[in-house]
């Protein structure tokens, strides 16, 4: 049974024409402990999908069901602040703030109740790869590669069950890229978590274990 699923999704934009789609008929299942990747062509609405997956948007016709919930019916601020983490292409950290301050943010926001929150960020930071002494960083005193990792660190402060990256590795050099695939396939086989990519890299669609493509619809 899929964590999450797309039935007969389609979006078009609010003042467009009725037959004007950016996509439409999507059915889509993401299961736990799998990695996905949704690729396509600039303008096919990879990035509207993602806004619709994180119900950010909502669904011109079709459903978002997760844990067999439709997301129209469900708290969202809650939903995107529990149950589904976000990585970013450009990191959106702050940079005012130390990679693990930036970590304890998200602890706060998501207002998980966690005894120590330093020693679980810090735990965090240890299973991507980072140091305590990078704990300590401001984030521009940090590499791309780290930014990333600590990225996705801060995805993981609430323990969701999914995590969303948006073209996760664009920035990133093929090694650096290949060192943080190697994250998230531990993140789904050992941790169980469901793992969605946005993506335009065949060397993570070749690494993965299912591809969606997406195609724009002809209208």
């Amino acid at each position: 049974m899929g964590i999450l699923k797309l039935e007969n999704v389609g979006y078009r934009y609010k003042d467009a024409p009725k037959d004007s789609y950016v996509f439409k008929d999507i059915n889509y299942e993401f299961e736990q402990g799998k990695i996905y990747a949704i690729k396509g062509k600039s303008g096919s609405g990879k990035t509207t999908l993602l806004s619709l997956i994180t119900g950010l948007e909502k669904c011109t016709v079709g459903k978002v069901i997760y844990d067999e919930k439709d997301l129209k019916n469900m708290n969202l601020d809650k939903y995107r602040n529990t149950d589904i983490g976000i990585v970013f292409q450009s990191y959106n950290l702050l940079p005012r703030l130390t990679a693990i301050e930036n970590i304890i943010l998200s602890m706060d926001v998501s207002k998980v109740k966690i005894k120590d929150k330093k020693k679980k960020a810090l735990e965090l930071m240890r299973s991507v790869g980072l140091s305590e002494e990078q704990a300590q960083r401001k984030i521009l005193k940090l590499s791309g590669g780290e930014q990333q990792r600590i990225a996705i660190a801060r995805s993981l402060s609430y323990n969701p069950k999914i995590i969303i990256a948006d073209e996760p590795t664009g920035n990133l050099d093929k090694d650096t890229e290949n060192e943080i695939l190697k994250i998230f396939r531990r993140l789904a086989k050992e941790e169980n978590k469901c793992i969605i990519i946005v993506t335009h890299s065949q060397n993570v669609c070749d690494a993965i274990d299912k591809v969606y493509e997406l195609s724009k619809t002809k209208n």
